[in-house]
């Protein structure tokens, strides 16, 4: 998993604020953490954005330990559901942090050391991370080393990631974006990461000038990223030093996209994964990056988008994406009947819907269950009436949703936070989407909000929406 971690290799490996460690540095303590851990059938992580996570996590990857990351603010109900399912022998932590009672707890500090690597690869389970549940709790996805380690080899392709590069990022420490990309993927690379605690555009302007080549985030932050570098020409320009500015987890709003571009010169690369399949599709470094589409598959993913029958989908019509390949996870915890349904024919079905350009670019369209929205006989994706209504100038955020409509059998419903010092008036903003989509995909409603709800990732969840 990590050739470059070895004793004795100063090469910078992590950063956390003013806590760094060197390749060599890393391999003592995370061999001290295997050590401690190696007759463990499983262990969780309390997954703080700090340097002792990092730690935990390369330790029981080197100790062939499965590793559970948990969201430190997860709420009492869903930690009992994780704890209960997944069985951890140990919670692992760094000083300081409170973590549950009842399980055993293993301090990771950076003063233990020892030398311990089990070559573990293969099928072997290397990450169960808890997938938000929709109809019921969440699910533990089990991720093998052998999904890690090609699909980590396939970005490192499509992105030109060698050695060479230095990661920052501000990602939560508990999903695969932050962690298996964001951590796990500079380490096997031999690279640096530099994690900085919480989004800041100036500390990661500063960050850019004094090395670092890569930047890591969700539409969130670069949403305000987007309003900084307008205001800030200084950011501006460091901003477009960056080699790769690279978007994932939810869809990039194209006037965001455009936005940054006009202000640092620099497009944004978007990628397209989930927690089961880890990154699918990815533009590439070299590639053409177009708002609102996140590229062809990465090497070694077949991507195929079908009607519910499971039939091909004609050139440029709506259907949900189904996925196979190197990267797939192994099964939900504990969930045969799950993973089965997951499955259709060797494919899994990703509940995503999208369309694809004739040159294979996929474009996102939404979430099957909320973003597909069936109107007056067309079949409508939310997404591509958000990012319309999200260039009209009185709009900060929107989201999409479809409601139950005697005639119509759904009906489209916007929500709309808006832009500060704006009052956007219903019947303008129907009429803009009409005017740029076409009359069936205008919202028959409108309902303003002072924010959209989101999860701990930025994406909004439309199920709190109604």
């Amino acid at each position: 998993m990590f050739s470059e971690l070895t004793p004795g290799n100063d090469r910078p490996a992590l950063r956390f604020g003013a806590t760094a460690l060197t390749y060599g540095e890393l391999a003592g303590v995370a061999g001290g953490v295997a050590a401690r851990i190696r007759d463990k059938a499983r262990v969780a992580v309390w997954a703080t954005p700090s340097i002792e996570t990092a730690v935990a996590v390369t330790g029981a990857l080197l100790a062939g330990v499965p590793v559970i990351p948990i969201n430190p603010k997860v709420g009492t109900r869903e930690l009992e559901h994780i704890l209960s399912d997944s069985r951890p022998d140990v919670i692992m932590a760094g000083p300081g942090t409170a973590t549950p009672p009842g399980v055993e707890r293993l301090e990771v500090k950076l003063g233990m050391h020892d030398v311990y690597n089990v070559h573990t690869g293969g099928e072997h389970p290397a990450f169960i991370v808890y997938t938000s549940g929709t109809t019921g709790p969440p699910k533990g996805v089990v991720l093998p080393h052998r999904a890690i380690e090609s699909n980590l080899d396939a970005l490192a392709e499509a992105w030109e990631w060698t050695r060479d590069d230095v990661l920052v990022h501000a990602l939560p420490l508990f999903h695969v974006h932050g962690l298996i990309l964001g951590i796990v993927g500079p380490l096997r690379r031999g690279g640096c990461v530099r994690h900085l605690g919480k989004f800041d555009s100036a500390a990661i302007a500063a960050e850019l000038t004094s090395g670092a080549t890569m930047v890591f985030g969700v539409p969130t932050m670069y949403h305000r990223l987007a309003a900084d570098v307008e205001r800030d020409p200084a950011l501006a320009k460091a901003f477009g030093q960056a080699r790769l500015l690279v978007s994932g987890s939810a869809a990039l709003p194209a006037s965001d996209h455009e936005r940054i571009e006009r202000a640092t010169g620099q497009r944004i690369v978007e990628r397209y994964g989930m927690s089961e399949t880890l990154m699918n599709c990815s533009v590439r470094a070299a590639g053409e990056r177009r708002p609102g589409a996140v590229g062809p598959p990465v090497d070694g993913v077949d991507v195929r988008i079908v009607d519910e029958q499971g039939a091909p989908v004609a050139q440029g019509e709506v259907g949900e994406i189904e996925v196979r390949g190197p990267n797939l996870f192994l099964e939900y915890l504990n969930r045969p009947d799950a993973t089965t349904e997951a499955f259709r024919d060797g494919w899994f079905r990703t509940g995503d819907v999208a369309t694809a350009d004739p040159d294979g670019y996929v474009r996102i369209v939404g979430r099957r269950a909320t973003d597909l929205i069936k109107s007056g006989g067309y079949k409508i994706g939310a997404g591509e009436i958000e990012n319309v209504l999200l260039e009209h100038p009185d709009v900060a955020e929107a989201a999409v949703t479809g409601e139950p409509d005697e005639d119509l059998g759904e009906r489209i419903v916007a929500w709309i936070v808006p832009a500060e010092g704006r009052t956007p008036a219903e019947q303008d903003l129907i009429d803009h989407v009409a005017r740029l989509l076409t009359p069936h995909k205008r919202p028959r409603i409108v309902r303003f909000l002072d924010a959209l709800p989101r999860n701990d990732m930025g994406k909004v969840t439309k199920r709190a929406l109604g």
